[in-house]
């Protein structure tokens, strides 16, 4: 069943309704959905309405919001942080222009909400819950946001501090994804509740792999610049812990790429990574992510679904934590 999901996402987004003039509005709306990307928030929502009943189809415009919404805050994100690719094209911005960026964005999010009403079925009062939910997460995706760019004037980032960050920035917005499938499905508050906690856990070990692979990861297979995060002395998991274990000529050498100005781009990412997997980091990492990946699988007993559905959501979910991309 899970193999159905995303041909019925992307059939969805090739007939979304935009409009058409002006071109400069609409077409990097269309642009930016149809470069593609795993799509791991709708298929995890429509994953969810799954485990609870059979009849997903009718929901997968309103699951299709939260790619949306995902959508619209990757392309006022890739202006922030000045990004050239996405996905491994140009980011819309570098396409277009900034101003361009920003006020297809702002379509889009119009467009998400167009996309969420689409949930006739439910009762008034578990759609205003839904509504309820879904203001609340998009604004904390724009308080982690907004937590991301103070880090960058900090000289100094905790990692708790960072964490709270990536949960609010990535999290929610994949635990309202499972979140909101419960809720389409009509489930009691309780399970809602159990499937928000997996799609945080989730989150947390996706956003920390996302770091790593921007460290170590394969360029043509991630789709983004590796060693972005390094070259834009980006307060990550990995540079936070680097700073607080490295010593000696170890926190010399760190402390010197990140005061360069106009370093080789080559031989900074090489010397930072390096010095990642010295230190330890790299393992240590990967560690963590296991650990939020374990809390998400343990929190699936909870939800006592039958053999079947729990291993379909246990196989989908251990894809994330194998990933390479």
């Amino acid at each position: 069943m899970i193999q159905e999901f995303l041909p019925a996402l992307e059939a969805e987004i090739k007939q979304q309704s935009l409009g058409d003039s002006p071109q400069e509005l609409y077409d990097p709306i269309r642009y930016l959905m149809q470069l593609g990307g795993k799509r791991i928030r709708p298929v995890l929502c429509l994953l969810s309405y799954s485990l609870f009943k059979a009849d997903w189809e009718k929901v997968v415009p309103t699951a299709l919001s939260i790619e949306i919404f995902h959508n619209f805050t990757l392309m006022h994100d890739d202006i922030m942080d000045k990004a050239p690719l996405r996905r491994g094209k140009q980011t819309v911005h570098e396409k277009w222009n900034d101003n361009i960026a920003i006020l297809s964005g702002d379509v889009m999010l119009v467009n998400a909400y167009q996309y969420l009403n689409q949930c006739q079925h439910l009762l008034l009062g578990e759609y205003q819950h839904l509504i309820t939910r879904f203001n609340r997460t998009a604004a904390e995706v724009c308080e982690g946001q907004q937590m991301d760019m103070n880090f960058e004037s900090r000289s100094a980032v905790t990692v708790d501090e960072y964490i709270e960050m990536i949960r609010l920035k990535t999290s929610v917005l994949i635990g309202l994804s499972m979140e909101m499938g419960g809720i389409l499905a009509g489930v009691d508050t309780a399970k809602a509740k159990i499937l928000y906690e997996i799609g945080e856990c989730i989150g947390l070990g996706f956003q920390l792999k996302d770091d790593l692979l921007d460290v170590y990861g394969d360029p043509e297979k991630f789709g983004k610049q590796v060693g972005g995060d390094i070259l834009a002395n980006k307060k990550t998991y990995l540079l936070i812990r680097a700073l607080e274990t490295a010593q000696g000529e170890a926190l010399d050498t760190l402390n010197h790429w990140l005061a360069a100005n106009n370093p080789n781009p080559v031989e900074k990412v090489a010397a930072i990574t390096q010095l990642y997997t010295d230190l330890g980091i790299r393992n240590e990492t990967e560690a963590k992510i296991n650990q939020y990946f374990d809390q998400a699988f343990q929190a699936i007993d909870q939800l006592n679904l039958q053999a079947v559905q729990q291993e379909a959501l246990g196989k989908f979910l251990a894809g994330l934590v194998d990933r390479e991309v």
